[in-house]
């Protein structure tokens, strides 16, 4: 799971890192298969109504999350690497076929690994300066990516 390009920065980049008692294959249909991404994506009481997934380079990745109270979160991004059961990088700074998106939020890095008790997880989060990832931190990045993380897993094991 050694790569440097990932290596975070603490002043840009968020990380979650857990093992999960799941096998990496079943993690990996879970982030590229739209069905299942829809179950656990966003932590309840938000629910994924939509996904779409281009599972390539330059490929799409798109949600619609909708909240308890009528809100709607819309996501846009696409692919940059897909290396099966490893590796997932998309970003919103991006559209579908490399378009700029003239506005990006950050770039998510899905890396995965086998282990004996499961999958080694590590999901990071990386922003363009400082002011969004604090942003992104108050926003709960690590309460709602773990909760969703835990639905994911619920989903699965």
């Amino acid at each position: 799971m050694n790569d440097d390009r990932f290596t975070p920065d603490p002043r840009f980049d968020l990380v979650l890192e857990r093992v999960v008692p799941v096998p990496v294959s079943r993690v990996w249909r879970a982030w590229t298969e739209p069905e299942l991404l829809k179950q656990w994506f966003c932590p309840l009481p938000w629910r994924t109504t939509e996904c779409e997934i281009d599972l390539r380079p330059g490929g799409a990745f798109r949600t619609r999350m909708e909240g308890p109270a009528g809100e709607v979160q819309d996501g846009t991004g696409c692919y940059l690497e897909v290396v099966p059961e490893r590796l997932l990088v998309w970003t919103d700074g991006l559209l579908p076929g490399f378009r700029p998106s003239g506005a990006a939020f950050m770039t998510g890095v899905i890396r995965m690994e086998p282990v004996a008790e499961g999958t080694r997880y590590v999901a990071m989060a990386r922003h363009a300066d400082e002011a969004t990832t604090s942003q992104h931190r108050e926003m709960g990045f690590h309460s709602g990516w773990g909760a969703a993380l835990d639905q994911l897993v619920a989903l699965l094991a």
